[in-house]
């Protein structure tokens, strides 16, 4: 995982009641940082790498010291907070209500704002890119409000605890569980559902996490969580410990995992199956769109997908494997629509809470060395598009969303990862990719879905050169260009001669430990 993504993630708790269908959608905003100075070396661990499935699942014990002045002041601040949350969330509501239901579906917004950082290139220069987007969830009753990361590469919800005395923790909001009427301390040791300990039990097991060069200790607590207008019984994690770095620079108090259940601490920790159980919304999925500029608002959806933010059908493609990333198959890189055999049947994991586009060390340095981005810039206007092949459709990035460039020095943005077996090899989809397509996130039939988004100033042809379907008569084309020699003056520059044969020092083989 990387170390500048996401911190935390959070559930809560509600007596089931009558079922009403619903959708709800969370809006994205971003926010500028001040630039911090980092080398691509630094920044393999620096930039949030998510946390492993072991590392989620190691548990211990630890006692925590409540501090009672700042418990006081904690209680003040957040009961302030949950004074304002009826009026805020009936402007969203209203803002928002029903567009393409039928009328008695309501939906509700989130803000989401962008935490953007600049950094060094390693060839020079400072570089501005978005670190994370995040928005707004309400904990407890009455509500206490947290700003998360909603992140589909973890799976648990984390926000700070009033008893954790840390920086990390007091530069934020914190949970407090006495001002909670829904809360239930619980025990963290459960790989199914959690115990509930007896009253006035204080002496709970505690979930211990790491986050890339952080830590994170805390209580688990079965609570009411909000999202928009939608509640739901959940289970979160209260941080009753924070590491300095990196949680303490962060613009967010916390985050909200969106993974699949295999990542979760146990399945009651997923707030995605918890959503399905209550049978809350009107279909078990979220749908992602990230603004491009400014001017435009990005938003996160629940329950429904929005198709006035698409430009183009939305292509759906299983998810591949059983490691709890919303991960699908690349069987090829492509460069202007030309395949390149050099990822055959790889993986990548779309990742809302990666900053960057990430990949196999080794098919990073291949691919930069065929685009050979020129670090002056005099070869950006013929580079090529990027794409990745995808089921039968090629999602193509264009030099500005793959190469970062300043005044007058370019270099490929793709940062180099090397996730071990047996989840990896594997590509990352981070901020970059989720800028240009609109994603769908499908819990119960497990598939992710892309479509080019709908951005302001968007030419006409966009959606076209974007996303390009490879059918039989596109794969015929591309293998007789393959088989071409590279002298043919019909044949593009991006066109490769084809392998006879792939022997045992193959790129995948190569990878094979």
């Amino acid at each position: 995982m990387k170390a500048y993504a996401l911190c935390a993630i959070m559930f809560g708790w509600l007596a089931r009641g009558e079922t009403v269908e619903v959708a709800t959608s969370v809006q994205l905003f971003r926010k500028t940082a001040k630039a911090t100075k980092t080398t691509m070396e630094e920044q393999k661990t620096t930039k949030a790498i998510k946390t492993t499935m072991e590392e989620q699942k190691a548990i211990k014990t630890i006692k925590t010291v409540g501090a009672a002045a700042q418990e006081a002041g904690n209680a003040r601040k957040e009961q302030k907070l949950s004074k304002s949350y009826t009026a805020a969330n009936a402007t969203k509501g209203s803002r928002l209500q029903v567009r393409g239901y039928r009328s008695h579906r309501t939906a509700a917004q989130v803000d989401l704002r962008g935490h953007r950082r600049k950094r060094k290139g390693s060839r020079g220069g400072a570089v501005s890119h978005r670190m994370a987007y995040f928005g707004t969830v309400f904990i407890g009753t009455p509500p206490q409000s947290f700003e998360v990361v909603f992140d589909s590469g973890s799976g648990n919800l984390i926000v700070p605890s009033s008893s954790c005395t840390t920086d990390a923790c007091l530069a934020h909001n914190r949970y407090d569980q006495s001002l909670s009427g829904s809360a239930r301390q619980v025990s963290c040791v459960s790989d199914s559902a959690p115990t509930v300990h007896g009253t006035g039990s204080f002496n709970t097991d505690n979930l211990s996490i790491s986050f890339g060069t952080g830590e994170i200790r805390g209580r688990c607590v079965e609570e009411q969580v909000c999202i928009g207008d939608v509640c739901y019984p959940g289970s979160v994690i209260s941080a009753t410990y924070e590491s300095t770095a990196p949680f303490e620079t962060f613009d967010f108090d916390g985050v909200m995992g969106l993974s699949l259940p295999e990542m979760s601490h146990a399945p009651v920790y997923n707030a995605m199956e918890r959503l399905k159980e209550t049978q809350a919304l009107h279909q078990t999925l979220f749908a992602a769109f990230l603004s491009a500029s400014d001017s435009e608002v990005s938003e996160i959806t629940f329950g429904s997908i929005r198709t006035d933010r698409m430009a183009s059908d939305l292509h759906w493609v299983p998810v591949s494997r059983n490691t709890g990333y919303w991960e699908v198959m690349v069987t090829d890189i492509t460069l202007d629509n030309h395949p390149q055999e050099l990822c055959e049947n790889c993986y990548v994991a779309v990742d809302t809470g990666t900053s960057e586009l990430a990949g196999p060390s080794m098919v990073i340095d291949q691919l930069a060395t065929r685009l050979d981005v020129m670090d002056d810039c005099s070869n950006f206007d013929s580079l090529p598009q990027v794409g990745f092949l995808v089921g039968n459709q090629i999602l193509n990035l264009a030099p500005k969303e793959y190469v970062d460039r300043t005044e007058n020095i370019c270099q490929v943005s793709m940062m180099p990862v090397d996730v071990p077996p047996p989840r990896g090899p594997l590509f990352i989809f981070g901020i970059p990719f989720l800028e240009k397509f609109y994603t769908v996130y499908d819990n119960v039939n497990r598939q992710v879905g892309f479509a080019v988004a709908k951005h302001a100033g968007d030419g006409p042809q966009h959606a076209a050169l974007s996303m390009v379907q490879l059918d039989a008569s596109h794969v015929a084309l591309s293998m007789a260009q393959l088989d071409a020699s590279v002298t043919n003056s019909s044949s593009s520059r991006w066109s490769r001669p084809r392998r006879q044969a792939r022997g045992s020092g193959g790129l995948l083989s190569r990878w094979r430990p």
